[in-house]
């Protein structure tokens, strides 16, 4: 319910200011009050079914829907209360020495038929979008998003994301971010076993040690796949992607917060 509340509270403070201007009183009136509207498009990203399912649940028509969806994404966006950290939090740093975890996600999306190679993954047979998740390990907080098209090498993508840790943190990657250290030396990876030999019982531990570490990553990741959005087959716009990635990240972060917040009560 906390979810509700808090997206029924940004809307509204954006609505009041927006009445200010005449502008914004023009047009037939919704057949949806804003609660219900909020509540449509909670259940578009939780279940993310077709719009037929949602029009039959609500009594509106599909387009209706849609129109809803995409105006409460466009409204929570630019109240400018609705984001996560971003990347000039890690150029900063915390205050003390802490540890980044890196992952990604990948989404499958259903493609046209025209200039769709480059997101053609052959390892998965299927049309991926990439997204890059940077986390603090203590707090379990998302910092940034970045995006890529799916074949994009983990590496690659975030050599294209421009990330820049501070010197006191420490990240934590898996074997898909070879040659980090030359851009951030206070990195770990994975040991990886030589050809035609065995890693030793130190490397063994090292690497079963840093999974411990990093499992903090799989379970943000899961948290995010909890919105059958982001770990179904992606059918909106692609140049829309990362709309409901960054407004379920702030999501993801105002329920944390909130979580901890009861827990010292």
């Amino acid at each position: 319910m906390s979810r509700f509340k808090r997206l029924k509270e940004w809307l509204t403070l954006q609505n009041n200011s927006g009445n200010e201007n005449p502008q914004y009183k023009r047009g037939r009136r919704s057949a949806l009050t804003l609660e219900e509207q909020v509540l449509v498009t909670l259940e578009y990203w939780r279940e993310y079914r077709i719009y037929f399912h949602r029009k039959t649940n609500w009594g509106v028509s599909g387009s209706t829907i849609c129109r809803i969806v995409t105006n409460i994404e466009s409204t929570l966006i630019k109240t400018g209360k609705f984001g996560i950290p971003g990347e000039k939090a890690l150029f900063i740093g915390f205050g003390r020495q802490q540890s980044c975890g890196n992952g990604y996600h990948r989404n499958s999306y259903r493609a046209p038929k025209n200039k769709q190679k480059k997101y053609y993954s052959l390892n998965k047979k299927n049309h991926n979008l990439k997204m890059q998740v940077v986390i603090n390990q203590e707090s379990k907080q998302i910092i940034c998003l970045n995006f890529g098209p799916g074949p994009c090498h983990d590496f690659s993508l975030f050599k294209k994301s421009n990330v820049h840790f501070h010197p006191s943190t420490d990240s934590l990657q898996d074997s898909g971010y070879p040659g980090i250290k030359d851009y951030h030396f206070n990195s770990s990876n994975p040991k990886k076993k030589p050809k035609n030999a065995n890693l030793s019982l130190l490397e063994k531990d090292y690497n079963r040690a840093l999974a411990q570490e990093r499992i903090v990553i799989e379970q943000v990741n899961r948290s995010l796949k909890v919105f059958k959005i982001l770990s179904s087959r992606y059918r909106n716009r692609r140049r829309r992607y990362g709309f409901p990635c960054n407004l379920l990240s702030a999501l993801y972060n105002y329920e944390l917060a909130l979580r901890s917040k009861i827990q010292k009560l």
